[in-house]
């Protein structure tokens, strides 16, 4: 089960809503460290060093939604309020 769970609706077309997507990933890889990968409609994400080390994820895109799911290891578990806030506050920017 995910430590962070946030859906959020669109109405883009689904390639746009992939390119959105894409740049939250890319900034996660530039602020975090993280690695990701696409994987059909979703974007796969983990982070094997840095301060995110051990976070791993995912962003699922359908024609109506994207989900950002995130496992958070057991040391940033206690920052989960301010990363799920600014998870909430980049999706609000881009869709």
């Amino acid at each position: 089960m995910a430590t962070i769970d946030i859906s959020k609706n669109h109405s883009l077309p689904l390639d746009d809503a992939k390119k959105k997507a894409e740049e939250l990933a890319n900034g996660m890889a530039q602020k975090f460290g993280i690695e990701w990968k696409w994987d059909g409609n979703t974007i796969k994400f983990d982070a094997k060093g840095g301060a995110a080390k051990g976070t791993k994820g995912e962003v699922a895109v359908t024609d109506k939604s994207v989900r950002v799911a995130i496992d958070l290891p057991f040391m940033l578990k206690m920052m989960k309020g301010t990363i799920e806030e600014k998870v909430n506050e980049k999706l609000n920017a881009i869709l």
